[in-house]
C-alpha cells in the first residue's frame, strides 16, 4: 500500500532489531538485584497474537471514505486493522501493556497519507465539515498519550500519518535555514542535510522512530541541546493547515509582532491544526566531535561540576551526568569485551575504592565538544579543570564512542523488560540550580514510598541533562514487577513522582509534552488562569474539537455535540 516506516504494533523500533543479554555478563545478576528478575528461569509472560487480538470495526461510512479517497487515491486511505492498531498508540509502557492484552476500546476509524499539504489541506476542510476527529502521526513515538483517541469518541476518528511528506525541501546557505516537510524521521532528514554538509544537531532518543513534526508538536529536546538548543530554539517558521486556510510563519530572525503564533504551535500536540512544513536553523557539520566521559564521587558533586560548566566559558554540546543507579545500570549493559564494564575490571575500581570512593555512588558522565580542534581542545582544557575540581576523573574517550553507539537503543530494554512482566518508564523535568539536588532527592523517595506502597522491589535511577543558564533537565527511569494490575501500580509510581516534581518546584515535563498523561498536573505547574488562557486558545481556534480533542488539558471534549456518524 505504502512505504512509509511504522514501529512494530507490540513494542518499539523495528522486528527483528531486540535487546540480547547473553554478550552482558553483568545484565542478568543486575536484574536480579535490582528488581528480582532472575533470567535463567524461562518467562511465561508473552503477548497476545495479533489474531487474537478484537480490532473494533471501523466507524467510518462508506460515503465519508469516499470522499476522502478522491483526495489521496486508493492506495492511500485505509481501514486495515493492523494499520489502524499501529496508529492507536505511542510507546508509553501503558500503552505496550494495552495494546499488548488487546485493549482497544477505540482505535481510528481510518488512516489516511496525504502526498502534500493540499491533500492535507483537503482533508481537514472535509473533516471538519463532516464533524470528524482527526488525529496527526508522525513516527508514533510519542510517550504521553497525545495519539490515542479519546475512549468516548463517538466521531469518526481519522489518524493523519504525515508520512508521505518526508522531504528537504530547500536549503538557504546564506542563513543556515532549511525547509523541511513534517513527516520526514530524524535519519532521513540528518542524512539529507549531511549530504550538503549540515546537520540539524537535533538528536532526541527517538530520533531514529520520529519525525520533525512531532518534535516541534511536543517541544521536544535532543542530546546535543547544549550548543544547538531545543527544538524550540531550532524551528523558525512553520506552516499549519487549519479548516480553510494555512497558518504561516515566517523564517525571521526575531520579530516583536505580539504574542508568539510560533510558540503556541510549539507543543500544541495537534490541537491547533496540521503541521505540514518546519524551517529550521541547521549548522555546518563541525570539523571535529569529540565525547569524552569522566566519573564523579557522587551525584551531588556531578551536578555542581555541571553547574560550574554552564557558568564558564566552555561551549559544550553535551553535558550529562547520571547518578549512581544509571551508572551501575550503564557497567550492567556493557559487553564483555568492551566498553564500561572493562574499565572496572582492567583495575579502575581498585584505584577509586583507593581514593577512597563508593563504587556503588560513582557517578558516569559523558561531555561532548564540536567545533574546530583548537575550539574542542581549549573547552576540554576548561572542563577538565572544573571536573577535577568537584573531585572527578577523566577516564577517556573510549566510554564516549560507547554512549554514541548505545544512545537510541534503551527502548529495546524496555521491551525484553516487560516480557518477564516488568514495567519500566520515564519522567523528566527541569528545575533551578538551587533547587535540582533536593529535587532528585525528594523524587527518589517520592519512588520509592510508591514501590513500597504496592509491595514491589523497584529500582530508579537518573541522569542530568540539557543544561541552561538557570538550571537544567533531570531524567528518571523507573522499573518493577507488576505484582498485581500492572496499570494501576505503574499509575501510583507514575504519580508520585509526578507529584514531587510539583512539590519541588519543577515541571511536569522537560520534553516528552503533556497529552492525557501529564495533564493532572497542569493546571498546578501553569496556575488556573494559566490553563483558562490555554483553554480559551483551544476553544477560540477549534469551537468543534476536531483537532486530537482532549489532549493536554483534562477533561476538555469538544464544545459541539456529536453529530450523527458518518
Amino acid at each position: 500500500m505504502t512505504d512509509v516506516k511504522h514501529m512494530k504494533w507490540w513494542g518499539w523500533g523495528v522486528d527483528g532489531v531486540a535487546f540480547h543479554h547473553e554478550n552482558k555478563p553483568g545484565f542478568a545478576p543486575f536484574l536480579k538485584r535490582a528488581v528480582g528478575v532472575d533470567l535463567s528461569i524461562p518467562t511465561e509472560v508473552t503477548a497476545k497474537a495479533f489474531e487474537d487480538i478484537d480490532v473494533p470495526a471501523s466507524r467510518a461510512s462508506e460515503s465519508f471514505m469516499a470522499e476522502l479517497t478522491a483526495i489521496v487515491g486508493d492506495s492511500y486511505l485505509t481501514v486495515n486493522d493492523m494499520d489502524r492498531v499501529i496508529h492507536t498508540f505511542g510507546k508509553s509502557i501503558r500503552d505496550l501493556i494495552r495494546v499488548r492484552a488487546g485493549d482497544l476500546a477505540r482505535v481510528p476509524d481510518l488512516v489516511i497519507y496525504p502526498a502534500d499539504e493540499a491533500e492535507v489541506q483537503s482533508i481537514v476542510d472535509a473533516a471538519v465539515a463532516a464533524n470528524a476527529v482527526i488525529i496527526p502521526f508522525g513516527g508514533g513515538s510519542n510517550i504521553v498519550g497525545a495519539l490515542e483517541p479519546l475512549r468516548d469518541e463517538e466521531r469518526t476518528v481519522i489518524s493523519l500519518d504525515l508520512g508521505r511528506l518526508n522531504r528537504v525541501l530547500d536549503i538557504d546557505e546564506g542563513s543556515g535555514l532549511a525547509r523541511i516537510q513534517a513527516g520526514a524521521q530524524g535519519p532521513d532528514l540528518e542524512a539529507e542535510l549531511e549530504k550538503a554538509g549540515w546537520t540539524i544537531g537535533h538528536f532526541p532518543d527517538s530520533f531514529t522512530h520520529s519525525t520533525v513534526g512531532g518534535w516541534v508538536a511536543t517541544r521536544s529536546s535532543g542530546m546535543q541541546s547544549d550548543k544547538y538548543g531545543d527544538i524550540a530554539d531550532i524551528t523558525k517558521g512553520l506552516r499549519v493547515v487549519r479548516p480553510g486556510n494555512v497558518l504561516v510563519i515566517r523564517a525571521i530572525p526575531s520579530a516583536s509582532t505580539g504574542p508568539s503564533v510560533r510558540e503556541m504551535i510549539l507543543g500544541s500536540e495537534g490541537r491547533l491544526g496540521v503541521i505540514t512544513e518546519v524551517t529550521v536553523q541547521v549548522h555546518r557539520i563541525p570539523e571535529k566531535r569529540e565525547i569524552l566521559a569522566y566519573l564523579f564521587p557522587n551525584f551531588e558533586a556531578g551536578l555542581k561540576a555541571m553547574h560550574d560548566i554552564s557558568e564558564s566559558d566552555a561551549t559544550p554540546s553535551v553535558t550529562r551526568v547520571s547518578d549512581g543507579n544509571e551508572t551501575i545500570f550503564s557497567f550492567a549493559t556493557s559487553k564483555a569485551s568492551k566498553g564500561l564494564s572493562s574499565l572496572v575490571t582492567k583495575g579502575l575500581g581498585v584505584f577509586l575504592k583507593s581514593k577512597g570512593w563508593d563504587t556503588n555512588k560513582m557517578c558516569l558522565s559523558f561531555i561532548g565538544n564540536e567545533g574546530s580542534p583548537d575550539h574542542v581542545s581549549r573547552n576540554q582544557k576548561i572542563i577538565a579543570s572544573i571536573v577535577k575540581k568537584h573531585g572527578g576523573l577523566g577516564i577517556g574517550k573510549g566510554p564516549g564512542v560507547l554512549y554514541d553507539q548505545k544512545k537510541f537503543d534503551t527502548p529495546y530494554i524496555r521491551d525484553f523488560f516487560l516480557d518477564f512482566g516488568g514495567s519500566a518508564d520515564v519522567s523528566e523535568t527541569a528545575a533551578p540550580w538551587s533547587k535540582l539536588f533536593p529535587l532528585y532527592t525528594n523524587v527518589m523517595a517520592a519512588a520509592n514510598k510508591a514501590f513500597d506502597e504496592i509491595g514491589v522491589q523497584g529500582w530508579i535511577m537518573n541522569h542530568m541533562s540539557h543544561s541552561y543558564s538557570s538550571g537544567a533537565c533531570l531524567y528518571f527511569t523507573f522499573a518493577f514487577v507488576s505484582t498485581g494490575d500492572p496499570i494501576k501500580q505503574y499509575d501510583v509510581v507514575k504519580s508520585a513522582i509526578q507529584q514531587a516534581f510539583i512539590d519541588n518546584d519543577a515541571t511536569i515535563s522537560h520534553h516528552h509534552g503533556v497529552g492525557l498523561e501529564h495533564a493532572p498536573w497542569l493546571e498546578q505547574d501553569i496556575s488556573t488562569a494559566g490553563v483558562s488562557v490555554m483553554q480559551g486558545l483551544f476553544d477560540a481556534v477549534d469551537p468543534k474539537g476536531n483537532f486530537n480533542p482532549g489532549k493536554i488539558i483534562l477533561g476538555q471534549t469538544s464544545r459541539v455535540p456529536a453529530e450523527p456518524l458518518v
